[in-house]
Protein backbone atom coordinates (compact mmCIF):
# COMPACT_ATOMS: atom_id res chain seq x y z
CA UNK A 1 0.00 0.00 0.00
CA UNK A 2 1.75 3.48 -0.91
CA UNK A 3 1.25 6.68 1.29
CA UNK A 4 -1.97 7.52 2.28
CA UNK A 5 -3.54 11.39 2.94
CA UNK A 6 -7.06 12.28 4.20
CA UNK A 7 -8.52 15.45 3.36
CA UNK A 8 -6.63 16.12 0.44
CA UNK A 9 -6.99 19.56 -1.61
CA UNK A 10 -8.07 18.44 -5.14
CA UNK A 11 -8.79 20.66 -8.28
CA UNK A 12 -10.66 19.25 -11.06
CA UNK A 13 -9.59 20.13 -14.31
CA UNK A 14 -10.16 19.07 -17.72
CA UNK A 15 -6.18 18.50 -18.24
CA UNK A 16 -4.00 15.70 -17.22
CA UNK A 17 -0.96 16.34 -15.23
CA UNK A 18 2.39 13.65 -15.33
CA UNK A 19 4.83 13.89 -12.87
CA UNK A 20 7.65 15.57 -13.93
CA UNK A 21 4.99 18.24 -16.13
CA UNK A 22 4.77 22.49 -15.82
CA UNK A 23 1.53 24.27 -16.14
CA UNK A 24 0.24 27.46 -15.39
CA UNK A 25 -2.92 27.71 -13.64
CA UNK A 26 -5.23 31.12 -13.72
CA UNK A 27 -7.16 30.67 -9.79
CA UNK A 28 -10.70 32.79 -10.08
CA UNK A 29 -13.15 30.86 -8.20
CA UNK A 30 -13.44 31.60 -4.88
CA UNK A 31 -13.28 28.16 -3.60
CA UNK A 32 -9.67 27.48 -5.09
CA UNK A 33 -8.70 30.96 -4.38
CA UNK A 34 -9.10 29.77 -0.78
CA UNK A 35 -7.43 26.10 -1.31
CA UNK A 36 -4.66 28.03 -3.22
CA UNK A 37 -3.93 30.44 -0.39
CA UNK A 38 -3.31 27.55 1.92
CA UNK A 39 -1.56 25.67 0.12
CA UNK A 40 1.07 28.55 -0.21
CA UNK A 41 0.86 29.20 3.45
CA UNK A 42 1.18 25.80 4.64
CA UNK A 43 3.85 24.86 1.58
CA UNK A 44 1.24 21.89 0.80
CA UNK A 45 0.42 20.20 -2.21
CA UNK A 46 -2.74 19.25 -4.16
CA UNK A 47 -3.95 17.40 -6.62
CA UNK A 48 -5.64 17.76 -9.88
CA UNK A 49 -7.98 15.12 -11.35
CA UNK A 50 -8.77 14.88 -14.86
CA UNK A 51 -12.58 15.96 -14.81
CA UNK A 52 -13.26 14.15 -18.47
CA UNK A 53 -16.74 13.72 -20.52
CA UNK A 54 -17.11 10.69 -18.71
CA UNK A 55 -16.61 11.83 -15.19
CA UNK A 56 -13.88 12.88 -12.65
CA UNK A 57 -11.10 10.20 -13.44
CA UNK A 58 -10.28 8.28 -9.97
CA UNK A 59 -6.34 8.59 -10.62
CA UNK A 60 -4.50 11.90 -10.31
CA UNK A 61 -1.25 13.48 -9.70
CA UNK A 62 -0.16 15.81 -7.01
CA UNK A 63 0.99 19.21 -7.94
CA UNK A 64 3.41 21.50 -5.93
CA UNK A 65 3.40 25.42 -6.67
CA UNK A 66 6.47 26.28 -7.91
CA UNK A 67 5.60 29.69 -8.94
CA UNK A 68 3.46 32.25 -7.68
CA UNK A 69 3.34 34.48 -10.84
CA UNK A 70 0.99 36.98 -10.07
CA UNK A 71 -1.88 38.04 -7.49
CA UNK A 72 -4.59 40.81 -8.44
CA UNK A 73 -6.36 42.99 -6.34
CA UNK A 74 -9.47 40.56 -6.16
CA UNK A 75 -7.76 37.69 -5.13
CA UNK A 76 -7.23 36.36 -8.45
CA UNK A 77 -4.12 34.07 -8.95
CA UNK A 78 -1.73 32.98 -11.70
CA UNK A 79 0.41 30.07 -10.43
CA UNK A 80 3.22 27.84 -11.92
CA UNK A 81 2.56 24.21 -10.70
CA UNK A 82 4.97 20.53 -11.24
CA UNK A 83 3.57 17.45 -11.51
CA UNK A 84 5.16 15.22 -8.74
CA UNK A 85 3.21 11.86 -7.65
CA UNK A 86 0.35 9.87 -9.07
CA UNK A 87 -2.43 9.37 -6.75
CA UNK A 88 -5.84 7.40 -6.43
CA UNK A 89 -8.89 9.06 -5.14
CA UNK A 90 -10.66 6.26 -2.65
CA UNK A 91 -13.34 9.30 -1.45
CA UNK A 92 -14.41 12.23 -1.89
CA UNK A 93 -14.55 14.84 1.22
CA UNK A 94 -17.74 16.76 0.81
CA UNK A 95 -16.98 19.09 4.16
CA UNK A 96 -14.58 21.54 3.11
CA UNK A 97 -15.00 24.44 1.60
CA UNK A 98 -13.43 23.30 -1.49
CA UNK A 99 -13.13 20.08 -3.20
CA UNK A 100 -11.14 17.40 -1.15
CA UNK A 101 -10.17 13.92 -0.96
CA UNK A 102 -8.44 10.64 0.88
CA UNK A 103 -6.11 9.67 -1.66
CA UNK A 104 -3.28 6.94 -1.77
CA UNK A 105 -0.28 7.82 -3.23
CA UNK A 106 0.74 5.26 -6.30
CA UNK A 107 4.04 3.43 -6.59
CA UNK A 108 5.20 1.61 -9.21
CA UNK A 109 5.92 -1.99 -9.66
CA UNK A 110 9.67 -1.57 -8.74
CA UNK A 111 11.01 -3.36 -12.00
CA UNK A 112 13.54 -1.84 -13.67
CA UNK A 113 12.77 -1.35 -17.90
CA UNK A 114 15.27 -3.02 -20.26
CA UNK A 115 17.85 -0.80 -21.10
CA UNK A 116 17.13 -1.42 -24.69
CA UNK A 117 13.69 0.12 -24.44
CA UNK A 118 14.00 2.89 -22.69
CA UNK A 119 17.22 3.49 -25.22
CA UNK A 120 14.87 3.35 -28.19
CA UNK A 121 12.40 5.62 -26.52
CA UNK A 122 14.99 8.30 -26.11
CA UNK A 123 16.19 7.74 -29.40
CA UNK A 124 12.46 8.39 -30.60
CA UNK A 125 11.76 11.30 -28.63
CA UNK A 126 14.63 12.94 -29.86
CA UNK A 127 13.84 12.41 -33.22
CA UNK A 128 11.08 13.78 -33.18
CA UNK A 129 12.45 17.07 -31.29
CA UNK A 130 14.66 17.86 -34.01
CA UNK A 131 12.11 17.32 -36.38
CA UNK A 132 9.67 20.20 -34.83
CA UNK A 133 12.84 22.24 -33.39
CA UNK A 134 15.69 21.59 -35.69
CA UNK A 135 17.79 21.04 -32.40
CA UNK A 136 18.00 17.90 -30.69
CA UNK A 137 19.24 16.86 -26.95
CA UNK A 138 22.21 16.26 -26.50
CA UNK A 139 23.03 13.06 -24.51
CA UNK A 140 23.01 14.33 -21.44
CA UNK A 141 19.58 15.59 -21.39
CA UNK A 142 18.31 12.42 -22.76
CA UNK A 143 20.62 10.64 -20.61
CA UNK A 144 18.23 12.05 -17.69
CA UNK A 145 14.50 11.40 -18.94
CA UNK A 146 12.07 8.17 -18.29
CA UNK A 147 8.54 8.34 -19.31
CA UNK A 148 7.00 11.05 -17.85
CA UNK A 149 9.84 13.40 -18.76
CA UNK A 150 9.10 12.61 -21.91
CA UNK A 151 5.68 12.62 -21.63
CA UNK A 152 5.52 16.16 -19.82
CA UNK A 153 7.17 17.87 -23.09
CA UNK A 154 4.47 16.85 -25.78
CA UNK A 155 0.78 17.70 -26.03
CA UNK A 156 -0.70 14.37 -26.54
CA UNK A 157 -3.97 13.68 -26.00
CA UNK A 158 -5.65 13.75 -22.70
CA UNK A 159 -6.87 10.22 -22.52
CA UNK A 160 -3.49 9.05 -23.54
CA UNK A 161 -1.58 10.99 -21.06
CA UNK A 162 -4.20 9.53 -18.38
CA UNK A 163 -3.16 6.24 -19.71
CA UNK A 164 0.28 6.71 -18.97
CA UNK A 165 -0.56 8.36 -15.44
CA UNK A 166 -2.39 5.29 -14.17
CA UNK A 167 0.39 2.66 -15.31
CA UNK A 168 2.67 1.49 -12.78
CA UNK A 169 5.14 0.29 -14.98
CA UNK A 170 7.95 1.94 -16.05
CA UNK A 171 8.34 -0.50 -18.93
CA UNK A 172 4.51 -0.22 -20.45
CA UNK A 173 4.74 3.15 -20.18
CA UNK A 174 7.50 3.36 -22.77
CA UNK A 175 6.51 0.91 -24.63
CA UNK A 176 2.95 3.37 -24.87
CA UNK A 177 5.21 6.48 -25.49
CA UNK A 178 6.98 4.54 -28.21
CA UNK A 179 4.10 4.58 -30.01
CA UNK A 180 2.47 7.87 -29.80
CA UNK A 181 5.77 9.33 -30.74
CA UNK A 182 5.53 7.47 -33.82
CA UNK A 183 1.85 8.78 -34.69
CA UNK A 184 3.31 12.07 -34.06
CA UNK A 185 6.01 11.27 -36.09
CA UNK A 186 3.45 10.30 -38.71
CA UNK A 187 1.73 13.52 -38.47
CA UNK A 188 4.56 15.42 -38.86
CA UNK A 189 5.15 13.67 -42.25
CA UNK A 190 1.78 14.00 -43.13
CA UNK A 191 2.00 18.16 -42.43
CA UNK A 192 5.18 18.73 -44.57
CA UNK A 193 4.07 16.46 -47.29
CA UNK A 194 0.56 18.48 -47.28
CA UNK A 195 2.41 22.02 -46.97
CA UNK A 196 4.91 21.03 -50.20
CA UNK A 197 1.73 19.74 -52.12
CA UNK A 198 -0.56 23.09 -51.37
CA UNK A 199 2.43 24.84 -52.22
CA UNK A 200 2.74 23.50 -55.91
CA UNK A 201 -1.17 23.22 -56.97
CA UNK A 202 -2.94 24.41 -53.74
CA UNK A 203 -4.71 20.94 -53.38
CA UNK A 204 -3.84 17.96 -51.15
CA UNK A 205 -3.99 14.60 -52.52
CA UNK A 206 -4.30 11.38 -50.43
CA UNK A 207 -2.53 8.70 -52.14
Amino acid sequence: MGEFRSSFPLFPLGIVLLPEEMVPLHIFEDRYKLMIAECLEYERDFGIVWLSDSGLRDVGCTATITELLETMDDGRMNILVRGSRPFKLLRRIEELPYPAGDIELLDDDGTDPEPAALQDTRERYAELVERLTESRPDAAQLGELGAYGIAATIDFAHDAKQSLLESRSEEERLGMLSGLIDAAMKRVDYVERAGERAKSNGKIRFQ
